[in-house]
């Protein structure tokens, strides 16, 4: 039964649900819940820092059940989006219920859309890859899987990284520098897969274009079946969501810099090269995105799997309360900036 607590993750869906079921206040529903129930309940219930032992490592790891879970999302997402575009298309919200309805659509696409399509994106099989890239296409980010996949986790913690955050950037400056440079990034790497595998720039193995048309043709579909009204609205929430992610790479890497060695290459990503969270229920929600460091140290580690280790650098609050604090650059800086080691903060230059 304890397996189940991944059932969890659905809290945003069934708050967005609400909203979506609702006028008024309720239409902040998630927002609510992602920001102020779930922050206050981790205070209460506190971390858990243990890990499986090797025994259940082994049951877990081939427990298709994990799996199942991470899969309904897509169907959950994408019923929730049909939901939401047709009450904006026939309900007269008001401008508030409007912004609420727009704020838990972007945290929902942001917590069960790209974050599941982040942990299918690092999985090897055709359906779990292409999976991810669907849940994405909503989010109008899925260049993320090339960057993500093939950028960031071999340039994080260095300046060609466009998910780290340098010491001191506030988290407005990094949505700019992240989405740009991470888009531009994409493209280059796409490029370079292409020449690896001896195809050219104007070819149908060019993921990168089908991305484009994808979005557009997504985009397109929605201006068709419900409004331009409907499409701007689709276009808020994929932002809103892309920004929430980016808030989550801030907190992740803020000013977490690999050091260069006498050879001129970096050293090679450590267990101290991302900022971590063991409280509990921000680990179920996010499916143990928040035990990033080891997420870094293997990648295809499925999420249930994941270990706390004490040498990890450690956020103070968990993600969600860590969310809102960044929001807050000199809050941020007071409480953040002197956990950040030394030896790192002198490679850094704004």
């Amino acid at each position: 039964m304890r397996d189940l607590k991944y059932l969890g993750a659905y809290t945003i869906p069934i708050a967005t649900a609400v909203a979506l079921g609702s006028r008024g206040w309720l239409t902040f529903s998630a927002v609510l819940v992602a920001f102020i129930i779930i922050p206050l309940a981790e205070i209460l219930i506190g971390k858990d820092t243990a890990n499986l032992s090797e025994d259940q490592l082994k049951s877990k790891k081939h427990d298709h059940l994990f799996d199942l879970m991470l899969y309904l999302n897509a169907p959950i997402v994408f019923g929730l989006l049909y939901w939401t575009f047709k009450n904006v298309s026939t309900i007269d919200y008001s401008v508030v219920e409007m912004i609420g309805i727009a704020s838990c659509t972007g945290i929902l696409l942001a917590t069960n859309a790209i974050n599941v399509a982040h942990e299918l994106g690092h999985r090897k099989g055709m359906f779990e890859r292409t999976l991810s890239k669907t849940l994405l296409m909503p989010c109008l980010y899925m260049h993320f899987y090339i960057e993500h996949n093939f950028g960031h986790h071999f340039n994080v913690g260095t300046p060609e990284d466009g998910a780290t955050a340098k010491y001191n950037q506030t988290v407005y400056a990094f949505w700019v520098f992240s989405v740009i440079k991470q888009y531009i990034n994409a493209w280059k790497k796409q490029k370079e897969l292409l020449n690896a595998s001896g195809s050219r720039f104007y070819s149908f193995k060019n993921d990168m274009a089908w991305y484009v048309v994808l979005q557009l043709l997504y985009l397109s579909i929605v201006c068709y079946f419900f409004s331009v009204q409907v499409l701007i609205f689709a276009i808020v929430v994929g932002i809103m969501s892309f920004l929430f992610l980016e808030t989550i790479n801030y907190i992740e890497h803020y000013g977490l810099r690999r050091l260069k060695t006498s050879s001129g290459r970096y050293e090679r990503v450590q267990k101290i090269h991302s900022w971590n969270s063991n409280h509990s229920l921000g680990r179920i929600v996010l499916y143990e995105l928040t035990r990033h460091s080891d997420h870094h140290f293997k990648s295809s580690k499925k999420y249930q799997l994941l270990d706390c280790f004490e040498e990890s650098p450690q956020l103070p609050f968990g993600y969600p309360a860590s969310i809102l604090l960044s929001m807050l650059p000199p809050l941020w800086f007071k409480i953040m900036n002197s956990r950040v080691p030394d030896r790192m903060k002198i490679q850094q230059k704004l």
